[in-house]
């Protein structure tokens, strides 16, 4: 049976992650500040997977002491162990149908960060490499901490205020925490190396997705208009990666998914 290592204890997808994970597997799941009492059985492992982050990596520009991922790669001695690292859609420009090898534009500290730290990661662990961009991942966070302020953190602090945003017809790519669990699981399976994109490869209307999120809310709620003066819609293309998993993933699955936590939370 495979061993997996999951790092990161306190956050929204490595708490998911682990749950799923070792219905399958032999898995253990640490916090990041566990790291050093862990130090010797960290070579034991087939796959590494951290999901902790730093906010000074996320806020601030690239600084070694801030790079978990680095950190963690340094301490890798058992060049047979896979490491897979969590990256992000972020490091390209908003446009449509974005393939892996599309020219990368990162905009913020946290995309340069994580851009930095794939190239960074290729040199030191070479050839056992996975390379994940991840779409936004929707899911429920109330019990996890919160790093990252995500489109449905942000839709459920809305709806406690009393307002929805009318978005018009801007779209982005998104993926359930549930799919993205499974297709962890299938790159495990698959011993799958590379770089790709982890998505639902297509437009999701964000004023679709709100409605999912909100068709059980009782509540009378306004909805506010909002000019952005840029577009900054986009999806990715998951060719790639769903030619090499074959699971299926489908605008109606994340539909159902978004139904399901609206009734969890209003019903």
């Amino acid at each position: 049976m495979k061993k997996i290592l999951v790092i990161g204890k306190r956050g929204f997808i490595g708490n998911n992650l682990a749950k799923y994970l070792k219905q399958t597997y032999s898995l253990k799941h640490i916090g990041y500040k566990d790291l050093k009492k862990h130090k010797s059985q960290l070579n034991s492992f087939d796959f590494i997977i951290n999901t902790s982050t730093n906010k000074n990596y996320i806020k601030k520009k690239y600084n070694e002491k801030f790079d978990n991922d680095l950190k963690i790669a340094n301490l890798i001695t058992n060049k047979k162990i896979i490491y897979i690292f969590l990256s992000t859609r972020k490091v390209y420009p908003s446009k449509i149908n974005l393939y892996e090898n599309n020219k990368l534009s990162p905009k913020s500290n946290y995309s340069r960060n994580k851009l930095i730290t794939e190239k960074k990661l290729a040199k030191i662990i070479e050839r056992n490499l996975t390379i994940l961009r991840v779409s936004n991942i929707i899911g429920e966070r109330n019990l996890t901490k919160k790093i990252h302020h995500t489109f449905v953190d942000i839709f459920f602090e809305n709806i406690k205020k009393g307002f929805i945003i009318d978005n018009g017809n801007a779209f982005k790519d998104f993926l359930s925490i549930d799919k993205f669990c499974q297709i962890i699981k299938k790159i495990l399976q698959k011993k799958l190396l590379g770089t790709y994109n982890v998505s639902i490869g297509q437009k999701v209307y964000l004023n679709d997705l709100i409605n999912w999120l909100n068709k059980f809310n009782k509540k009378e709620i306004k909805k506010i208009k909002i000019i952005k003066k840029k577009n900054d819609s986009f999806f990715l293309n998951n060719k790639k990666l769903m030619n090499k998993i074959r699971i299926r993933n489908s605008l109606t699955e994340l539909k159902l998914y978004c139904l399901k936590l609206s009734k969890k939370k209003f019903d």
